[in-house]
């Protein structure tokens, strides 16, 4: 950031009176621009004990399997957002979300909040954002070419959870990743 979106004035890097942390602030009208993490909301959409993974159009990641998810909007609750992210990329319906995943991601301020969720229907498919979309049971899951730590987390968590058909809330700061998702359940 490099100028004042109410001035146009030059911004500088201080920590401003009564914080404690560097802040982008105008030199000239004072402005103070926050910077705050970002919520990804999705779902862990669920269909006679499989899950539905959506293959990666976009970068990063392009290929790799995920959850549906994606960034929270204003204007919705994290409910809406993780059914609203869950129809996009794979053009489904949802019901019963349950939270279940609350990963805390500071390297690259992050959180992700991801919900358990039935499937409505079998009425799926590829959405803008996905190359595909697929029903896989435990043993089908691609562990090694699944797109981001939180969602093979998401899914050790689940596979080892439904075992006891119970289903706490997860809350677990995540590392930076160091290579490719490698289970470790």
């Amino acid at each position: 950031m490099n100028y004042c979106s109410h001035c146009g004035g030059s911004i500088k890097q201080v920590i401003p009176a009564g914080d404690n942390r560097l802040r982008h602030v105008c030199g000239q009208c004072g402005s103070i621009y926050y910077q705050n993490p970002r919520i990804i909301a999705g779902c862990l959409p669920i269909w006679e004990g499989q899950v539905l993974l959506c293959r990666r159009a976009i970068e990063p990641r392009l290929g790799f399997w995920t959850l549906p998810a994606g960034f929270m909007e204003n204007g919705e609750t994290l409910e809406q957002a993780a059914a609203r992210e869950t129809h996009e990329e794979a053009c489904a319906r949802v019901r019963n979300l349950n939270l279940y995943t609350l990963f805390d991601l500071p390297h690259i301020n992050q959180v992700y909040m991801l919900f358990r969720a039935e499937l409505v229907d079998l009425d799926f498919r590829a959405g803008e954002e996905s190359l595909e979309v697929k029903l896989f049971q435990e043993h089908e899951i691609p562990w090694s070419e699944l797109a981001f730590p939180t969602i093979g987390r998401t899914l050790e968590c689940y596979f080892s959870d439904r075992h006891h058909h119970h289903f706490p809330v997860r809350n677990e700061p995540l590392a930076a990743p160091s290579g490719h998702y490698k289970k470790s359940l």
